[in-house]
Parts: structure tokens; C-alpha cells; sequence
């Protein structure tokens, strides 16, 4: 007579595969997120953000799997965190240790706003074209990034940009994409590293970079952890960086788990996503933790929907997934030899990736049309998501009054726009 299936052991085979499998599709921000951070410039040490990088994204993950029991994985954003190092720091020239601090901030109103009503209402209120937009103008920003960093775009003094050379790594960049984007194409999950890690090795044997000298290392907590400056980011000058991010994580928050949820048939029984506030909490948790381990903020990751998709469906599949981040921790000398020319088409893709939500947009009616072409182009343009989602919020605004559709606007709605207008003037003003 056979034995009976062990249920809990198939059950959690299945999620540990989920685990794992979510973790090999989003492992290249252990690579990209340093390299993207210690920027030259910034003062931020790639080992420093590389530990708050893998801190971050176990202890999140690992408390989406406790609190949220949601099989969803946590880590720095990307986009949140380019305008965190070109915009914030070498842009505005704002000191990481205060940039840190508008990060924690913005955490702490994000934490706020999750467990309060508040939240329902600014996501109602926020127009279907505008969320669309950002995330199309935040993907632009990064692919413009990622092409600098491979050599393909570089500055003009007439143009302001121009084509640079086409030369070794520039096609070293491409082979690495061209790897990339194969792999995509037949859902490999080791996507995005494989092209890293090839690249690199590629780079290592033609004598490009240098092998490291050590392969394990402790991790640093020395440069980047809880050095941030919580009180500078107080002034009035800084506050819509804090509300630019705030809005920034909470529409990527809501978009994944909704997009995800709907997606995976992850919802309860009203049809909502499944622990949407816990899982809310559990982002604005991350984006205030962020600020103190070292690096931009922590949001979840659309990536979680290949665990989901080969049977991910609990808080288990976090679990799994936070406990490979942490032999990460020893591996910064091995991280910090892959060149920017090996991460760079990872932003270009996932720029790509987050532009394709443009076809969602409703361009029919000027009133619709210009608010979201704004926030689009405003976003690279200005090297600045801020400036993006304010000036979004405002001409919406004006386009609806202009063409009568006052009625339309929620209370909400209209108090976004004044509240955009203000921080604008704030901002001019460089009020402290």
C-alpha cells in the first residue's frame, strides 16, 4: 500500500521553488543599486550601500512574508533610486547623509498614511493618466541612464547630448542586452543576472577590470548605516522631494499589488488585493528603514510575480525568497568589480518594461492629453520626478477648469494641485 503525499512537505517544496525563483529574477539589484548609489560624486560607499542594499531587502521581505503573509519581495526601487543619486545628490547637491533623511521622512508620512483612511483617498484621487505617465516618464529617465552609463549617450556643450563612440564597451553593453532581452523572452528567470554576470566575466578575461583580491568580505556598516541626517531634511526647500517620493512609492506600491493581485488572482473576497493595507504598511516600513540602513527607498517588486506564477500564494514564498538575500552580505568584493557598462542595459530594459504602460493612457481630449505629455518628458528632462508628478498634478488642474469639467475634480484632487503649486513656490524660493 502506498504512504499518503505528504501535503506540508509538497506544500512547502512549492514555495520554497517560488522563493528562490523570485529572488533569481530581481538578485541584479544586489549589483545595480550600489553601483547606482556610489555614482562618483554621491560619497556613498559601494560595500556601505551594497550591505544596506541586501539588510533591507531580507528584513523587508521577510516581514511581508511575517506580518503580510503575501508571497511579495521587498528592495530598493528602481527609478527611486536614480533620482535619489542624480537628482537629489549630484543634481540638487544635497548631501546623501540629508538625502538619507528625505528618504526616512518620507517613510514616516507614508507610515501615516497606511493606516489611515487618508490612504484610500489619495489613491482614489489620483487620475488613471498621471500614474500611467510617471511610470512611463520614470522608465525614460532610466533607460536615459542606463544609455549614459554604457558610453552611447555622453554630454554636448552645444547639443547637450550627443552619440559618444560606438567602442568595446559600448558593445560589450549590447551583448550583454542582447542576452538579457533573449532570456526575457523565454521567462528565464536568471535574466537580467545572467547578462550581468556575462558581461563582467567578458570584461575579466579581455583585461578590462581587474579581479578582486579577496572573494568574501564583512559587511560594512561603517560609511552608510544610520548615518543619515534627520534633521536637515526639515526645511521647507526639501519638502517636495519628500512628497515626491512619498507619492512615488505609494503609486508603485498600489500599482504592483493590484496589478500583481489581479493578475494572480491573489484577492479576497470583495475582490480587492489580498491584505493590501499590511502590505502597504510593510512598503512605507521599508521606505523609513531605508533611510537608516543606508540606501533610497524599499518598495515591493513587480518581479514577485514569477515565484507567484510557478505557485507562490503565501507569506511563505517571502520567506524563502529573504533568506537567500543573506549570504549576499559577504560577496561585496565579487559585486564591486561589475562595471556600470554591465548594469547599464538593465536600466535600459527595465526602463523599457515600465514604459510600456503608455498604451493605458487616454490621449483623445487636450485635458487628458497634456498633463500626462508633462509628466512624461518633465521627469528626464529635468532629471527629477518631483517636478514631473507636481507640474502633472497642476496642469490637470488648470486643463479641467479651462475645459469646464470642474465638476470632475474630486476635493482631493484640487487639494493635490494647490498643494503641487505650493511646493513649486517652496522650491523656487529655496525657503529653509
Amino acid at each position: 500500500m502506498k504512504n499518503p503525499p505528504n501535503l506540508l512537505d509538497s506544500h512547502l517544496t512549492r514555495e520554497a521553488i517560488a522563493g528562490m525563483t523570485t529572488f533569481f529574477t530581481m538578485a541584479y539589484i544586489i549589483f545595480v543599486n550600489p553601483a547606482i548609489l556610489s555614482t562618483e560624486g554621491t560619497g556613498m560607499s559601494f560595500e556601505g550601500v551594497l550591505t544596506a542594499t541586501v539588510l533591507l531587502s531580507f528584513s523587508m521581505t521577510l516581514l511581508m512574508g511575517l506580518y503580510a503573509k503575501l508571497p511579495f519581495a521587498v528592495a530598493p526601487g528602481m527609478g527611486i533610486n536614480a533620482f535619489f543619486a542624480y537628482s537629489l545628490i549630484l543634481g540638487q547637491k544635497i548631501p546623501f547623509a540629508t538625502a538619507l533623511g528625505i528618504i526616512f521622512w518620507a517613510g514616516v508620512f507614508f507610515i501615516l498614511i497606511s493606516v489611515t483612511p487618508v490612504r484610500e483617498r489619495i489613491a482614489q484621487a489620483i487620475p488613471h493618466n498621471l500614474r500611467v505617465a510617471s511610470a512611463a516618464g520614470i522608465g525614460i529617465f532610466l533607460s536615459f541612464i542606463g544609455l549614459k552609463n554604457t558610453g552611447l549617450v555622453v554630454s554636448d556643450p552645444v547639443t547637450f547630448v550627443k552619440v559618444g563612440t560606438i567602442n568595446k564597451f559600448v558593445l560589450l553593453s549590447f551583448l550583454g542586452m542582447g542576452l538579457n532581452l533573449y532570456l526575457l523572452r523565454k521567462k528565464n528567470p536568471f535574466a537580467f543576472l545572467a547578462g550581468i554576470l556575462v558581461v563582467t566575466l567578458l570584461a575579466l578575461s579581455f583585461g578590462f577590470i581587474q579581479p578582486p583580491k579577496e572573494i568574501l568580505k564583512w559587511p560594512n556598516f561603517s560609511t552608510v548605516f544610520f548615518k543619515l541626517d534627520v534633521i536637515s531634511p526639515l526645511k521647507l526647500s526639501l519638502l517636495p522631494a519628500i512628497i515626491s517620493i512619498l507619492f512615488t512609492d505609494l503609486f508603485d506600491s498600489i500599482s504592483t499589488f493590484i496589478g500583481v493581485a489581479h493578475a494572480s488572482n491573489l484577492k479576497d473576497e470583495n475582490g480587492d488585493p489580498k491584505n493590501l493595507k499590511q502590505g502597504l504598511i510593510v512598503d512605507a516600513i521599508a521606505t523609513m528603514s531605508a533611510g537608516l540602513l543606508g540606501t533610497s527607498s524599499g518598495t515591493a517588486y513587480i518581479e514577485s510575480s514569477a515565484g507567484i506564477e510557478v505557485g507562490g500564494r503565501t507569506g511563505l514564498t517571502s520567506i524563502f525568497t529573504a533568506l537567500c538575500f543573506l549570504p549576499c552580505l559577504f560577496l561585496s568584493p565579487l559585486a564591486a568589480i561589475v562595471p556600470t557598462y554591465a548594469t547599464a542595459p538593465v536600466l535600459i530594459i527595465v526602463g523599457g518594461l515600465m514604459f510600456r504602460t503608455v498604451h493605458e493612457l487616454k490621449l483623445e481630449r487636450l485635458e487628458d492629453s497634456i498633463p500626462a505629455y508633462l509628466t512624461i518628458v518633465l521627469i528626464p528632462l529635468t532629471f527629477s520626478i518631483t517636478q514631473g508628478i507636481l507640474w502633472g498634478f497642476i496642469s490637470h488642474f488648470v486643463m479641467y477648469m479651462l475645459a469646464g469639467r470642474r465638476r470632475e475634480l474630486p476635493k482631493m484632487q484640487v487639494a493635490l494641485a494647490f498643494i503641487s503649486l505650493s511646493l513649486l513656490i517652496i522650491e523656487s524660493l529655496k525657503l529653509n
